[in-house]
């Protein structure tokens, strides 16, 4: 058995399949989204681990002796999404989700500061993506970008409280904006022009590699 975790907008989602590829059971818990001022879209990180921890007791509860048989869980979910979090993995503040469009003018500042961005990127600076969204922490809410540890992505969140592990993959953070896509690894120069380094990053592998196992606690109250 292998089970699939969703991170959509609206809703978390999860698909139980056979060695076959056979849908056994499926089910989803539906998620809010605030927009407290035009043209902000944000939802709550711990939102999200409420409603993933509510998801997996319903989907045991409807596979029966299915459950056990896992042997692996794979991810996939909502990009562009910047999740602040401070040097002890709490949530700065609620997440600017891709939809929002507050950062336009951070993305003419951005093209601006890095003229090669294009060629580094493959992408057009665009409020969709991360990097403008955290130049507008930055200028709007200096106590929040002070205080950021590490950005993290919708996805990679959910992966760092199922694992302990701060990783992402290639596809996710090439819709960043700061990965060097021909290097596959993260542009020193575009982090440094949003005033972030390495270190605010979470490692990077390929989307087939293993990574990471359930934390036992996590595994103890998912009954796996």
């Amino acid at each position: 058995m292998y089970l699939g975790i969703d991170y959509g907008t609206s809703e978390i989602k999860a698909l139980l399949t056979d060695e076959a590829g056979n849908i056994v059971q499926t089910h989803g818990v539906s998620l809010s989204i605030q927009r407290p001022q035009p043209h902000w879209s944000e939802q709550g990180a711990d939102e999200w681990w409420r409603a993933t921890n509510d998801l997996m007791a319903a989907m045991r509860e409807k596979s029966a002796g299915a459950w056990q048989q896992i042997k692996a869980v794979g991810l996939s979910g909502q990009m562009h999404g910047a999740v602040l979090l401070d040097e002890n993995n709490q949530a700065l503040r609620p997440v600017i989700l891709w939809n929002d469009t507050r950062s336009e003018a951070e993305c003419a500042e951005l093209e601006a500061a890095v003229p090669g961005l294009h060629a580094i990127t493959g992408n057009l600076a665009m409020p969709g993506f991360t990097a403008p969204k955290l130049l507008w922490v930055a200028k709007h809410e200096p106590e929040i970008f002070a205080r950021t540890a590490t950005v993290l992505l919708p996805k990679d969140y959910i992966r760092l409280r199922m694992t302990g592990r701060k990783i992402s993959e290639m596809s996710d953070a090439a819709g960043t904006l700061w990965l060097d896509t021909a290097k596959r690894d993260w542009s020193d120069e575009v982090l440094a022009a949003c005033k972030l380094n390495r270190s605010h990053m979470p490692e990077l592998i390929e989307g087939s590699h293993n990574s990471g196992t359930l934390l036992p606690e996590v595994a103890a109250q998912w009954g796996l």
